[in-house]
């Protein structure tokens, strides 16, 4: 099976990505690790390596690259990143999309990481429209067109333990010979 788990910064991806990858048995490759160890081996933060990815775009092609070749290449994974929708596309059992209210996602992201809310805020806010502008100009990916995605959930809404019962309810559910309600990942033009 090929899940994948996307949203945006703060939504809950790893925490819930990583058990599911425990109930389904799945390795867990996730994105965003691949993208904060790449910005440590060049001692920067994660919001100074995305402000270099939007001066080269070879960090994302190079990233979305590798992450779009296991999604097409194994079919016993769980793809989190914010593109891992788009990118596993067609080949992707179930896509599911995480995403909470800004100001919950920056208190979220301020507890984690030791900053104050009014940073974490700023920061998500200008990671996720430099984000976007660079999917639409790369792939041709409107990141907030979220019809592709079996399943899109307020993270919010529920508490730590229940997403993640909520999401495998769903993937159980799941009947993989039924096809009929499956979004095509269609328009996307991958130019690594």
């Amino acid at each position: 099976m090929l899940l994948t788990v996307s949203g945006p910064p703060g939504a809950g991806k790893s925490t819930t990505a990583e058990t599911l990858a425990e109930a389904f048995d799945l390795d867990h490759i996730s994105g965003g690790d691949i993208f904060r160890q790449l910005a440590a081996e060049r001692g920067m933060t994660a919001v100074e390596f995305n402000k270099l990815a939007e001066e080269n775009g070879q960090i994302d092609r190079d990233l979305d690259r590798r992450l779009r070749s296991i999604a097409l290449e194994r079919d016993d994974v769980l793809l989190e990143s914010r593109l891992a929708g788009w990118l596993a596309g067609d080949a992707a059992d179930v896509r599911l999309w995480l995403d909470a209210p800004l100001d919950v996602r920056a208190t979220r992201i301020a507890e984690r990481e030791g900053k104050s809310v009014e940073l974490a805020r700023e920061e998500t806010y200008a990671r996720a429209q430099s984000e976007a502008l660079r999917y639409q100009e790369y792939y041709n990916i409107d990141i907030t067109d979220l019809g592709i995605y079996d399943v899109t959930l307020n993270t919010a809404r529920w508490s730590q333990e229940d997403v993640p019962d909520i999401l495998k309810a769903a993937v159980d559910a799941y009947d993989p010979d039924d096809d009929e309600g499956k979004f095509p990942v269609e328009g996307v033009e991958y130019d690594f």
